[in-house]
């Protein structure tokens, strides 16, 4: 296996998702009714991990350029309509199909992303980040499934993110994704910690921040908090980087130190550069600790006004995010002015999500 370091332009860090962000594309359970796959396990992940994050090959993508930045921009209708003329011309166009997979992924339908990735992984098997985005329409989908279609649903997860870091070892995204799998998803679909502290090991020397982070994730879902700690500020020092500062924001969130993740959250704020969905993680959790929402309020208007959205933090959503926050403080009429935003790029999602929270 040859690896590059983690410099390395060819790589790109984590979903999922998520997102949110997050970019994300983890398996909890297969055995009770409410299946926890890839960005979303016991403790909420930021939006990088739940959402889909911008896997190497995005650039090779851009070449499609009228469709993939009407999808970075969130505008999802013109998106599926451009693609769906580029397929009609060419049925066998596995990129058009990858980047349809997204658009529904985006969107959260399942079904329509499992059909769109499949078709693009038969299309050109070779391709590591289709494998990657079938991994990820998988979870999707076995989050909405009973028990025994989810462990089903769940093997195939498994062996597609295997597959994709197989195809590409330098796709961090991949690595990050089949990680994440292993820390959550229990032995009898694949899971186990031993694995993510085995992966971790092999992808120390050349990808550090995120080898710190898989082993933060892995004693944290064992509740060693303390070396949990300890790993995702080594990832800070390794990387200086926004989402490594929002990771540890996370971890303080999710066990009840609001104070410390706040300053987390600012010491990323002050390292983040691109305004990317970083920043989405970051609006996140400091809702979720309730605190400084007018800093929460302005890293959503920072992201939506930077040149980095994409559909690691899809646009529509942080709009209806960013809803959330000015109908939180009283401003009914900007609530409603960003509910508009996003109708008019997700008038199908936002209508059902509207639908979903009775508004």
């Amino acid at each position: 296996m040859t690896m590059c370091p983690e410099s390395s332009p060819i790589s790109s860090r984590k979903p999922s998702p998520l997102r949110n962000g997050v970019t994300g594309a983890v398996l909890s359970s297969v055995l009770i009714p409410s299946l926890i796959i890839v960005g979303l396990s016991a403790a909420p992940l930021p939006a990088q991990k739940t959402f889909a994050d911008i896997a190497s090959a995005d650039r090779a993508l851009a070449d499609d350029a009228p469709a993939y930045r009407a999808l970075q921009e969130g505008r999802v209708g013109d998106a599926a309509t451009l693609l769906s003329a580029t397929l009609a011309a060419h049925p066998s166009d596995a990129t058009a199909h990858q980047l349809l997979c997204r658009v529904a992924y985006a969107q959260n339908q399942a079904d329509a992303a499992v059909t769109q990735c499949e078709l693009a992984v038969a299309d050109d098997p070779s391709n590591s980040d289709h494998q990657l985005w079938l991994g990820r329409a998988y979870g999707m989908k076995a989050r909405r499934a009973g028990p025994i279609a989810g462990f089903r649903l769940a093997r195939k997860v498994q062996a597609s993110f295997a597959r994709a870091v197989d195809l590409n070892p330098n796709n961090v995204a991949a690595l990050n994704d089949l990680g994440e799998y292993y820390v959550a998803a229990p032995s009898i679909v694949g899971g186990g910690n031993d694995k993510a502290r085995a992966l971790a090991a092999r992808i120390m020397p050349h990808f550090p921040a995120a080898a710190h982070r898989l082993l933060a994730r892995s004693a944290e879902a064992q509740n060693d908090l303390a070396t949990a700690e300890s790993q995702f500020k080594q990832a800070v020092a390794v990387q200086q980087a926004s989402d490594a500062w929002i990771d540890l924001a996370q971890f303080y969130e999710n066990h009840g130190r609001g104070d410390e993740a706040l300053a987390a959250v600012k010491s990323g704020i002050a390292a983040d550069r691109a305004h990317d969905a970083a920043l989405v993680d970051a609006a996140g959790v400091l809702t979720a600790a309730h605190r400084a929402p007018d800093l929460a309020e302005r890293c959503l208007r920072d992201y939506l006004a930077s040149r980095a959205t994409s559909d690691a933090a899809p646009v529509f959503k942080v709009h209806l995010q960013l809803s959330r926050l000015l109908t939180a403080r009283g401003d009914t009429a900007g609530a409603h002015k960003e509910i508009d935003t996003a109708t008019a790029l997700a008038p199908a999602f936002t209508r059902s999500a509207r639908s979903v929270r009775g508004s």
